[in-house]
């Protein structure tokens, strides 16, 4: 074959694969399927002509222009898909709350070991309040002085306010990193941030409760308390799913199924982001308010019943999504 038949029999059919990289480059993700199948002939027939030319017509510009055609289809067919619109809606439609479902085990495991503790210190403290120091140390004197005045949390002295919120777990961000994290520890780490947290949760609302201002924390905390311990349990579902990978690996390596099971923890708690943002949202803004109790239980309510509607609902006709 001479350089003018190639050209007049391959011409027409570089011109098209450019016509798709110019719109791959302009306009990612909008060539049809019919498109992209033919893009992907265009590239392996470009590819064979590259080596017909490189063969036949080494010092030609033809093999040139081939040479850089095929690299730039070559780039657009196995480049990083980008994170566009479409792959975001998909990932909170179906991903994350399969991937919720799927640990849902776990983020009930992480639920009992806060709520167990937790009522387990507001029993022993409201019986007897000065074992609030057993729990947080003589570092509570001041705030336990507060609470005797008669004094909230909200109403403390910011010194003294420190305290009080570790104790009711506003540092989410802390705790959800610890209990995600210590799924590095088999679980371990995990296991002592939820029950820590629970008995200092349950301390604070046992020595309230003992002074009669245990309403006062429920109606500060209800807005805001749904979403915020419903993420920090699925944090602590998501460290001792890892840790449970390190313990009982089946018949991966331990390193393997770490490496899988921190793929899907790390997707929930990223996705997790936003739910953090509206709890923080809530917390400054609606918790701390004028607005009347119920408002606050009623606004408390609906983000739960919709979070959960969402986690429990959402994503169940692509249960077999591959992400997971």
């Amino acid at each position: 074959m001479n350089l003018e038949t190639f050209l007049q029999q391959r011409r027409q059919s570089w011109q098209r694969m450019e016509d798709l990289l110019r719109r791959v480059s302009d306009h990612p993700g909008s060539l049809s399927s019919a498109e992209i199948d033919e893009f992907g002939r265009l590239y392996r027939a470009a590819s064979s002509d590259l080596a017909l030319a490189q063969r036949d017509f080494p010092r030609q510009t033809v093999t040139t222009y081939l040479n850089q055609l095929v690299g730039r289809a070559h780039a657009a067919l196995y480049r990083e898909p980008p994170l566009h619109w479409r792959a975001f809606r998909r990932f909170y439609a179906v991903t994350y709350p399969q991937g919720y479902r799927k640990l849902f085990p776990y983020t009930l495991a992480a639920f009992l070991l806060f709520i167990i503790p937790a009522a387990i210190a507001y029993g022993a403290v409201f019986a007897v309040p000065d074992r609030i120091y057993v729990i947080e140390g003589e570092g509570a004197a001041a705030m336990v002085e507060e609470v005797k005045q008669g004094k909230l949390w909200t109403e403390m002295a910011p010194n003294v306010r420190s305290i009080a919120s570790s104790a009711i777990m506003t540092n989410n961000i802390r705790v959800m990193f610890l209990t995600f994290a210590g799924g590095l520890t088999a679980g371990l780490l995990t296991s002592w941030v939820l029950i820590s947290n629970g008995l200092s949760l349950g301390g604070v609302f046992g020595l309230l409760e003992a002074y009669s201002l245990r309403a006062g924390l429920a109606e500060f905390v209800v807005a805001h308390g749904f979403i915020e311990l419903s993420i920090i349990f699925l944090a602590g579902g998501c460290g001792l799913y890892m840790g449970d990978g390190i313990v009982r690996p089946g018949l991966l390596s331990r390193q393997q199924a770490l490496i899988e099971r921190t793929r899907l923890s790390v997707q929930l708690i990223l996705g997790s982001a936003p739910l953090l943002i509206l709890a923080g949202l809530i917390e400054g803004f609606i918790s701390p308010s004028a607005l009347p109790w119920w408002i606050k239980l009623i606004i408390g309510l609906a983000s739960g019943v919709l979070l959960y509607f969402y986690w429990f609902l959402c994503g169940r006709t692509a249960e077999s999504s591959p992400s997971l």
